[in-house]
């Protein structure tokens, strides 16, 4: 058997991008009901100008691996509907031959999961094509060889966070290949090599190293420019056929199992500090060994991964090595428990009359989520680490676990479903490990303003997360003067008033206004604010997330002395809708 570790990371970040493409959801007032039944989630899948996408396949699934899950079909008007799902969150995707998801603004859409009852919308948008000929040095047609489209960089100029994602197929008779559905982006095409001795896929071209179009290797590879539901062609691959070198190794690890699932290896290539091409390859329980064939010249990390009972993985430290010239052989890699996080979800009821049957948010519904320091992650760790530890639900207790987390620092994101409730706090034991300074004895640290350290193997537990009864929403319009515009990129910012509260990471909002100069703020914890509209650069995203990390102390700070400035505070109360809020706009130069 052999495991695609990359392919199957891509297409879980794919399942995820496309579960958050909102572009409407559906929210009842959330007064006393029955939230405990199953229910229904409906909706409609469309394309980029609002057609009906028919027979496009809807999953729906929860986000703990293993939970249920449901597929279905649109019908003619793309609409679907899926039944009896139980109460808890839920990750929705669409998919259609040649398209892709639509890319997702996080500061439109932060949410990203659903529950019973809403109603949502799936936009998807034809992917772009790359097509060409792969010839010999003699124009002779070079037939049934993988060509593999490779993206560097994505939409937005940045490299994948996990990888580079990459697409496959083979030419045909005539040497042409064809490969489409590809999201927007920029990428290189290879025909060739990766040829691994326990596939069970036999490739003519496996021991060859790859050439990379026009003529190359990876160096001098020619970067591609993919554009929705726009062709690329005559990306020709002049195809060299030099021989590659083998890379062959051991993989063993430190914890003994009655029944071994075996291991996956994944052979990396990294170009200019960041993981490229990869070739996966798998070692059996009983095997003696792994092999790769067709590797060129260059560096490489090989990292080994192996699975346990419930769900845990075990992974190796990746192994760096450098190809030059010859094949490498007796390489050793070891995999070790990752680390995990165990913690408790607490309901704080509120005792204002106004918030008096209120719906109560439901442990199913609150999803907690790891979020790595990106800044302060290892240089030499393959990115694909990050993708392993993912979001999970609370049990019927509130206790949850949080595993398959790569070394390093973590902070975390908890927000419940719930309209009249809000994240009030999360803390740790004063005896973890976070990036706060020392802390009294029997005090507990703040899990939001600091980071939270990860050793390799840790099993750190005691994370508190509070949600609280009482939360307000805030609705409103921007009001601009006589001549004025809105500025491409516009946030309104709520920032704490009360002095007590300057440090509470958690009392910092933002927002996106929209094109008409709406906005909206939800699950508020009620008090005093101060309320500022400012500009941000075209390329600047995840405000709020950055917004919110713990290093980022000064720019909160700068901000809050520039809201004080303005002088426009309102006071929330307890589960109070404000649904008419005029804030003016104040024309300054974007924030950078």
């Amino acid at each position: 058997m052999k495991y695609y570790v990359y392919n199957f990371l891509a297409a879980l970040t794919l399942l995820i991008t496309l579960s958050s493409a909102i572009a409407a959801q559906s929210r009842s007032d959330e007064n006393t009901a029955d939230a405990t039944r199953t229910g229904t989630i409906s909706g409609r899948v469309v394309n980029d100008s609002g057609q009906p996408l028919a027979n496009a396949i809807v999953s729906v699934r929860t986000y703990s691996f293993g939970g249920p899950g449901r597929t279905t079909t649109t019908d003619s008007e793309g609409n679907f509907q899926v039944s009896g799902l139980d109460p808890v969150v839920y990750l929705i995707s669409a998919a259609a031959p040649t398209y892709v998801p639509a890319p997702r603004d996080p500061d439109l859409n932060p949410i990203g999961y659903y529950r019973v009852g809403d109603s949502v919308r799936l936009e998807l948008i034809k992917g772009g094509v790359i097509t060409g000929t792969v010839t010999k040095s003699a124009d002779e047609p070079v037939v049934a060889v993988p060509v593999r489209a490779y993206m560097v960089r994505d939409s937005n100029g940045q490299p994948s966070r996990y990888g580079a994602p990459f697409r496959e197929q083979t030419t045909d008779d005539r040497g042409v290949y064809r490969i489409y559905g590809l999201p927007m982006g920029t990428y290189v095409v290879s025909a060739g090599g990766g040829g691994s001795s326990t596939g069970y896929i036999v490739n003519a071209y496996g021991t060859d190293a790859p050439t990379y179009a026009p003529a190359s290797t990876r160096d001098a590879a020619m970067e591609v420019n993919v554009r929705p539901g726009e062709e690329t062609a005559n990306v020709d691959i002049r195809y060299r056929g030099e021989p590659g070198h083998a890379v062959s190794g051991i993989a063993n690890s430190t914890v003994a199992l009655d029944q071994p699932s075996g291991f996956s290896i994944t052979l990396s290539s990294i170009f200019n500090g960041t993981s490229q091409s990869s070739y996966s390859a798998y070692q059996s329980p009983a095997g003696r060994g792994f092999s790769f064939n067709g590797v060129a010249d260059g560096d490489y990390d090989v990292i080994a991964q192996s699975f346990l009972p419930g769900g845990e993985w075990t992974i190796s430290e990746p192994r760096r090595i450098k190809v030059k010239g010859a094949d490498i052989t007796g390489i050793e890699v070891i995999t070790k428990p990752l680390g995990s996080i165990t913690g408790h979800v607490v309901l704080e009821e509120s005792k204002a009359p106004e918030c008096k049957g209120k719906r109560r948010p439901l442990f199913g519904e609150t999803l907690v989520t790891p979020w790595h320091n990106e800044k302060n992650a290892p240089k030499d760790q393959p990115q694909f680490l990050w993708g392993l530890g993912g979001p999970t639900l609370p049990d019927k207790q509130g206790d949850f676990a949080l595993r398959n987390l790569a070394p390093g620092q973590y902070r975390f994101h908890a927000r419940p479903m719930a309209k009249y409730w809000y994240l009030k706090s999360m803390s740790w034991p004063a005896s973890v490990v976070t990036s706060a300074r020392a802390t009294p004895a029997n005090r507990s640290v703040d899990a939001a303003r600091n980071w939270t350290t990860l050793k390799p193997g840790d099993r750190l537990s005691g994370l508190t997360i509070t949600i609280a009864e009482g939360a307000a929403s805030l609705h409103g319009q921007i009001n601009l003067a006589e001549g004025q515009k809105l500025p491409p990129k516009l946030f309104v910012y709520l920032v704490p008033a009360e002095r007590e509260k300057a440090d509470d990471v958690l009392r910092f909002f933002a927002s996106l206004v929209s094109a008409d100069g709406s906005f909206a703020l939800t699950n508020l914890p009620p008090g005093r604010y101060w309320a500022m509209a400012q500009a941000v650069s075209e390329t600047e995203s995840n405000v709020l997330s950055k917004l919110r990390l713990p290093d980022e102390a000064e720019p909160r700070a700068r901000l809050l002395r520039d809201a004080e400035a303005a002088k426009i505070e309102t006071e929330l109360k307890p589960c109070q809708n404000v649904t008419d809020y005029q804030l003016p706009f104040r024309s300054a130069a974007p924030r950078q």
